[in-house]
């Protein structure tokens, strides 16, 4: 290795010694002309490779910056869409609130707000959990609205607990009449997680759909006037004693967050204090 090394420093020296003595007899142009065309296409390609050199790397880092880029794009995104979920969230929870509460304000009897902490499911909201019990003063058939209407009663009492037994089911009956045509009749909790209105044949001949059902306050668990739900159908049945009329629930079973327990006195007439309650 050592020789090699040797004997190229000496031709290398040579080479030089050579074009010197060239120069001096005037021979330096023919020899620079015959070492460019050797060493130019050298040059030339040494050259290129150096730039697409330069370019390989420049797209290089390009593409990283460009990756990073947009791993932070994405990690922002991600962060404002959780923000705008929260920020969502919570104006629908003051929404809430703030009807529970102006519902609160106007009704002439006392109320309990309470928030609902589970649902029993069996193909649909059978029941709800309120964080409301023994400690809080709630009473046994205490009765449950909601600013859309009527959610259920209570029907069992615990330390801090209380369950709530809803419209939907099918061992709920609850006392009613049509606001527009005074029918009577009773709200019932279906095993498919309907309601129903049953009426007297004789009397509801002039139920159309669309009628708003609303609690009669008859029974003294529920004050009059609270509304139920509202017709979608007529089941005629001909000269059968009673008739049905399919009703849609006004309050969304499993979507309800929170309510308010009626702990006052029951036989209050409520009918003014919600919306389409005075229908004619």
């Amino acid at each position: 290795m050592k020789i090699r090394r040797l004997t190229l420093l000496g031709s290398v020296a040579g080479l030089c010694l050579l074009l010197l003595s060239l120069q001096t007899r005037g021979h330096a142009s023919g020899a620079a002309d015959a070492l460019a065309r050797v060493t130019v296409p050298v040059q030339s390609g040494v050259a290129a490779v150096n730039r697409a050199a330069h370019g390989v790397w420049a797209t290089y880092l390009d593409w990283k910056n460009v990756r990073g880029e947009n791993r932070r794009l994405r990690e922002e995104n991600r962060q404002l869409r959780v923000e705008s979920l929260w920020v969502s969230e919570t104006t629908e929870e003051n929404l809430r609130l703030r009807r529970l509460l102006a519902l609160h304000d106007r009704l002439p009897v006392p109320t309990m707000a309470g928030e609902v902490i589970a649902r029993e499911w069996g193909g649909w909201v059978r029941s709800l959990t309120v964080n409301r019990g023994r400690a809080d003063q709630v009473a046994r058939l205490t009765a449950v609205i909601s600013p859309e209407g009527l959610v259920g009663r209570v029907v069992e009492v615990r330390p801090g607990a209380s369950i709530v037994q809803v419209l939907t089911d099918p061992a709920s009956t609850v006392g009613a009449h049509v606001v527009r045509t005074r029918t009577a009749g009773i709200v019932e909790g279906e095993p498919r997680g309907t309601i129903r209105f049953k009426y007297l044949a004789r009397e509801g001949g002039g139920i159309q759909a669309g009628d708003l059902v609303v609690t009669a306050g008859l029974s003294g668990v529920f004050p009059r006037g609270i509304p139920i739900g509202r017709v979608t159908a007529i089941d005629d049945r001909g000269s059968a004693l009673f008739h049905y009329a399919q009703l849609a629930p006004l309050v969304d079973f499993a979507r309800i967050d929170e309510v308010l327990l009626v702990t006052g006195e029951r036989m209050q007439d409520l009918t003014a204090f919600f919306p389409g309650g005075s229908e004619r």
